[in-house]
């Protein structure tokens, strides 16, 4: 009897550290600055935009404000939050021919080092899909409202912020050109990430390059 209770427990192992790092994973934000200007900005430009009426008469002071802010958002997700907080890269170029280059970089995940935990990956991807779609909201609106003069700025919002929702997307399909196709395995990707964190694991991309006439 004593000897089938060692049998039985002989292969139990209790990996306490796995668990740690799995936890630490799940709820610590490594860049914490990152973080709030990832949101800062793009919230920031959203307040200003439906409160304009309210903190001022001056039309041009809250175009050029929004603008501003809007302007701040691309260029730091662009180049620094979605470096910091989902180890991923884009940018386009044109070449002496004309021809415009997409360029994309994943940094890889090693045991050692891990790119961005799975709330900072939840916040910037929330964040990147959800205010684009706001300012989609904000579009049909000032075009039924016949509020034309804020047409120019809200199309500016959601031309900027789908502009970097669509290079992330791109970056993270491994620069999967047929947009039905991306925008199908995005989803499902996303969706199996949510139903098992704990699974998932981005492998790590090469560089890649996409070309476009």
């Amino acid at each position: 009897m004593k000897q089938a209770l060692v049998d039985d427990t002989e292969d139990v192992s209790l990996d306490f550290g796995n668990e740690e790092e799995l936890a630490l994973r799940k709820a610590k934000i490594r860049h914490p600055l990152a973080t709030f200007f990832h949101l800062f900005f793009r919230v920031s430009a959203i307040i200003t935009y439906v409160g304009c009426d309210w903190f001022s008469r001056s039309f041009v002071g809250c175009f050029v404000t929004v603008l501003l802010l809007l302007s701040f958002d691309f260029w730091s997700v662009k180049n620094v939050t979605g470096r910091l907080m989902v180890g991923l890269r884009w940018w386009n170029q044109i070449d002496e021919d004309g021809k415009s280059h997409w360029i994309f970089e994943s940094r890889k995940v090693s045991a050692s080092d891990v790119t961005a935990t799975e709330a900072e990956a939840r916040v910037f991807w929330l964040g990147l899909i959800i205010c684009p779609m706001i300012w989609i909201v904000f579009f049909f609106s000032s075009l039924f409202s016949l509020k034309l003069k804020w047409l120019a700025l809200v199309i500016a919002g959601v031309s900027l912020q789908a502009a970097n929702l669509y290079g992330y997307v791109l970056c993270e399909m491994g620069g999967e050109s047929d947009i039905s196709k991306m925008t199908a395995s995005f989803l499902s990707q996303m969706v199996f990430q949510t139903a098992c964190p704990s699974d998932f694991q981005k492998p790590g991309l090469e560089r890649l390059e996409i070309h476009k006439h």
